[in-house]
């Protein structure tokens, strides 16, 4: 796995479903599994960059849950992934995709990938607004990583 990937969290109540979309993402993302809606707002924070998120649960309803996080901060990429088929109120909703399972490896990665890469450069545009010296702090934590 890439090391700056980024952390995909996938929240559904069925283990089998939450595992083999956890096993679909691991080879390019961190990969956690969380097993309903409460363990998903236990383990959503500032490290997870992304969640495939189920709509039916039954401990909290994914859209509930959305909800909450949204109100919490989390300003991470959110794709819904669901058996659910998409109605007029899916319009309110704060989250980036809508993905109707059963999905594909190759969508789940380029769904994410796609989020991901959209989030990542409008972090950059804003801190190159914020930072003068943007550039040079890119290229002094380049020089760590490699160890020069």
């Amino acid at each position: 796995m890439p090391r700056d990937a980024g952390h995909v969290l996938v929240v559904d109540d069925e283990h089998d479903e939450a595992e083999t979309q956890a096993l679909r993402i691991e080879t390019t993302y961190e990969t956690s599994v969380a097993y309903g809606g409460e363990e998903a707002l236990e383990r959503a924070g500032p490290g997870v960059d992304a969640i495939l998120l189920d709509r039916r649960m039954p401990d909290r309803h994914g859209d509930e849950v959305l909800a909450m996080l949204r109100e919490r901060g989390y300003e991470g990429v959110v794709v819904m992934l669901t058996a659910v088929d998409p109605d007029l109120n899916i319009l309110e909703m704060d989250f980036d995709d809508y993905l109707r399972k059963p999905v594909d490896g190759e969508t789940l990665l380029s769904t994410l990938a796609r989020h991901l890469d959209a989030r990542a450069d409008e972090l950059e545009t804003a801190l190159r607004e914020e930072m003068a010296d943007f550039d040079t702090v890119v290229e002094t934590y380049r020089d760590i990583e490699r160890g020069d």
